[in-house]
């Protein structure tokens, strides 16, 4: 009678979503590789089929096992990712996939089910305050060691995902100094990669005097003010050099064409370009299902993956891209709205780890594909062509389906 409620308790909304999603996206891949004769659809439909079984297998454990057991399933994703430095397969310059015959598996794709797991795990414990620095300092540790291992690799992409987690720590108590410590810092970077240092330390000045003059607490801030003008200055004065001695000449490319700062169409400009073309030419209503000229003549590079919007765009047009967009809002919305609902901390916490992963995924490929984002390596869930993206997505979501159904029997 238990497993019959929570069978009957299944978010249906979640599920549909997902199931239009998928097949959506399997219709793209199918368009988007027509051309190019390489089996692509035909083994992206195998990695569907293959889901089928992998869901029934979430769904069949215990909600409980996923709390009991999340230690020990980081700890084997770390062990995972670790693995690849000795084991890993190296494809375009990244060691990133375990190869299994003709397939590969990237692990990094189920490290953020595990990471979620157990950051909610951790956060679940009643003696937890994330106003503690030692808390703090203990809950970052569980996203950065992920991070630690991938960057690496290299595969910034996957890595710039866990930013995502500071949201929800925030959302559970973490002071906001943080959130907004993250946001200066990539606005102060930004900024000096377009303006001259001095005016950005000047811009600076002007914002912290402000702050001070509006701040209630007059005098006592002068010092605080003071050393986050140092701090903040000195961080100015090394963006230069980190951005020529840190960043690879193909980061410091595709950061230089984001701010207009130099025009390569036929090089490393050329997959925006290409993007934003193939988009553009759709117009409102698309030019149809397999009829994209952009996208049947392979001007796209990496349509298939990172750029599979750009098939939306072509053949769909602005109202299919709507729909698409409105799907996955949807999706987002409604893992909010249940995790709000969930009677443990656990689920709660885990509920908003999914929303904010399938979140910036989706927010940051839409963004790289109009090209108001740098061009890096984040699919687009449940569109982008891979099975290990699409099963560690759907490994991420039934968790919390499963979680939210079996909330019936939570006391």
């Amino acid at each position: 009678m238990k497993n019959q409620s929570v069978k009957n308790n299944l978010d249906w909304i979640c599920v549909i979503i997902y199931i239009a999603l998928v097949i959506m996206g399997w219709l793209n891949i199918y368009s988007s590789s027509l051309s190019s004769m390489e089996g692509t659809s035909e083994k992206q439909l195998i990695f569907i089929v293959l889901t089928i079984p992998l869901i029934f297998i979430v769904l069949s454990v215990d909600g409980k096992f996923y709390e009991k057991y999340a230690s020990i399933i980081f700890g084997i994703s770390l062990l995972s990712l670790a693995g690849l430095f000795v084991f890993g397969k190296t494809i375009a310059g990244q060691r990133c996939w375990y190869g299994i015959g003709s397939f590969t598996l990237q692990p990094s794709e189920f490290a953020k089910a595990a990471t979620a797991l157990a950051l909610a795990k951790y956060l679940s414990d009643s003696q937890i305050n994330l106003k503690d620095v030692n808390r703090q300092i203990q809950a970052l540790a569980i996203v950065l060691l992920p991070v630690m291992l991938i960057l690496p690799q290299p595969d910034p992409g996957s890595a710039l995902i866990y930013s995502i987690f500071i949201i929800v720590l925030y959302r559970e108590g973490l002071p906001s100094w943080y959130v907004w410590t993250g946001f200066i810092t990539i606005l102060l970077f930004v900024l000096t990669l377009i303006l001259q240092p001095q005016y950005v330390i000047l811009i600076a000045l002007l914002v912290l005097i402000i702050v001070h003059f509006k701040s209630r607490l007059g005098d006592r801030n002068i010092l605080l003010s003071s050393i986050l003008f140092v701090l903040m200055s000195g961080f100015v004065l090394s963006v230069n050099y980190v951005f020529e001695n840190v960043f690879k000449q193909h980061h410091r490319d595709r950061f230089n064409i984001l701010l207009g700062k130099s025009v390569d169409l036929k090089g490393i400009g050329y997959n925006t370009n290409q993007s934003e073309i193939a988009i553009g030419s759709g117009g409102w209503f698309g030019k149809g299902f397999l009829e994209g000229t952009q996208t049947k003549g392979g001007f796209v590079p990496e349509q298939h993956t990172d750029y599979i919007f750009t098939t939306v765009g072509e053949e769909w047009g602005f109202i299919g891209s709507l729909a698409v967009i409105g799907l996955f809002a949807g999706l987002f919305l409604r893992i909010i709205y249940l995790a709000e609902r969930q009677k443990t901390k656990f689920s709660r916490v885990y509920g908003y780890c999914v929303a904010g992963i399938l979140f910036i995924h989706f927010f940051v490929n839409i963004a790289m594909v109009v090209g108001i984002f740098p061009t890096i390596g984040v699919p687009l869930p449940f569109f982008s062509y891979g099975g290990s993206g699409l099963w560690g997505f759907t490994i991420l979501l039934f968790i919390f389906i499963k979680m939210d159904a079996n909330k019936v029997n939570e006391w």
